[in-house]
C-alpha cells in the first residue's frame, strides 16, 4: 500500500510529490477535509471568515418559511404592518 500527498486543481487530483505507478492504474482514493487536524493547518490558522463559512454551511436548511419572508422581515420580527 503506497500513500501520498495531493491536491485538486479544479478537475482533477494533482500529487504533491513523485509517484512510481505504471500509466492508467487504477487507484483508490480517501480525502480528508481541509483544515482536518491530521491534515490541514489548525484552527489558528484560518481565516475567521472561513471559519463562519464552515460553521454556516453545516446548518441545516430553513424550509418553513413565509414565501414573502425576505419583504416583509419587519412584520415577522417585529408585528409591524406589512407594505
Amino acid at each position: 500500500m503506497m500513500s501520498f500527498k495531493a491536491h485538486y486543481d479544479g478537475s482533477v487530483f494533482v500529487p504533491d510529490e513523485p509517484v512510481n505507478l505504471p500509466l492508467h492504474c487504477p487507484v483508490d482514493v480517501a480525502a480528508s477535509a481541509p483544515f482536518e487536524p491530521d491534515g490541514g493547518p489548525g484552527d489558528d490558522e484560518i481565516p475567521p471568515l472561513m471559519r463562519l463559512v464552515q460553521a454556516v454551511a453545516g446548518l441545516p436548511p430553513i424550509t418553513d418559511l413565509p414565501p414573502d419572508a425576505a419583504a416583509q422581515h419587519d412584520h415577522y420580527l417585529y408585528g409591524t404592518p406589512k407594505n
